[in-house]
């Protein structure tokens, strides 16, 4: 997660993407919880491959974070940003025994449990309809046979989604600095996880996929939005409308703790952090963080960040943390 989230701001310039809410939840917050409930492992220890000016603020949100999850946190820095290969290099002293690589600007899930069984590594997969904006995984049966990263020609529409295990962390690793000691860059000049994996298919190591039931971007503002749209409509139980003077609450939404919505429309799709207050407006398939003030807000496809003030504000927009907007 060292990645500055560019296509994510103005939110990424104040929070890491993956600590950005998806319906009440940190996006990497929900990766620990899919992996704690599908795999049949225990998790002891998450490494954190931060970038070079997440201060310690943001380390202590991840630690608060692993300590609900019972999880220990370490915390790692990619200094500079050459690529997958060299980001999970950045925690080499960790990679040892069993590993979960995951990249944290995705959430995934699945009904069923995965099991791991005796493969050198498991891949996860998900069907898609543009390969070439991915890294993608060709295959025989359960068995992948390679990797090539973002195909210009159609090779394979299974495409790998981010979420990597491997039985022997150690020589996982070797394979990384092979990668990097021989300066084999891909796409972008960057170094590539698909170059190591393609290493260790050649040297006879067996990969078995894992496909997803869901797999759901939250990598710009549109998908973050998206994203938050299903997984409020996914999560949906009930809302007590009575808590809310003269409002209408249109499902599904999700709506934080200590939130007053006073005399507006809320919904669909809409989702709404906690403390944040909600009067004269009318909301429809928007993200509010928490400790917002929304008075006479007419607004639909919106991202707006935490301790941000918005008054007789019409029409999209995505404003990020404590601003002030007033519109006379």
């Amino acid at each position: 997660m060292a990645g500055r989230g560019t296509r994510v701001r103005p939110h990424s310039h104040t929070v890491p993407k993956p600590l950005l809410p998806v319906a009440g939840t940190m996006i990497v917050e929900r990766l620990v919880e899919t992996f704690k409930r599908t795999l049949n492992r225990d998790i002891t220890d998450v490494v954190y491959i931060l970038g070079p000016d997440f201060g310690d603020d943001i380390k202590d949100m991840l630690r608060e974070m692993s300590k609900r999850q019972d999880v220990n946190a370490l915390f790692e820095v990619q200094a500079e940003a050459l690529g997958t290969a060299h980001a999970v290099s950045c925690a080499k002293e960790h990679l040892d025994g069993e590993v979960i690589i995951a990249f944290a600007d995705t959430i995934f899930d699945s009904e069923e449990p995965f099991e791991l069984g005796d493969a050198d590594s498991v891949i996860w997969l998900k069907k898609v309809e543009d390969p070439s904006r991915f890294g993608v995984a060709t295959h025989e049966g359960d068995t992948i046979t390679g990797f090539v990263e973002k195909p210009k020609e159609f090779i394979s529409d299974l495409a790998i989604i981010g979420v990597y295990y491997f039985k022997d962390g150690n020589y996982f690793k070797e394979q990384i600095q092979w990668v990097l000691d021989n300066d084999i860059k891909g796409p972008g000049g960057e170094y590539f996880l698909t170059d190591a994996l393609d290493k260790m298919i050649k040297e006879g190591k067996v990969f078995k996929t894992a496909t997803v039931d869901e797999w759901l971007d939250c990598g710009t503002l549109p998908a973050w939005l998206d994203t938050t749209g299903i997984i409020t409509e996914k999560e949906f139980d009930g809302v007590d409308e009575s808590k809310y003077p003269d409002s209408k609450i249109i499902p599904p939404v999700y709506i934080g703790d200590n939130v007053k919505i006073e005399n507006s429309t809320v919904g669909p799709k809409v989702s709404i952090e906690n403390d944040t207050v909600i009067k004269n407006s009318k909301i429809e398939n928007t993200i509010i963080r928490d400790h917002a003030d929304l008075d006479e807000v007419e607004t639909e496809g919106s991202t707006i960040g935490a301790h941000t003030t918005l008054k007789n504000v019409k029409g999209k927009v995505d404003v990020g943390d404590h601003s002030s907007l007033n519109i006379e």
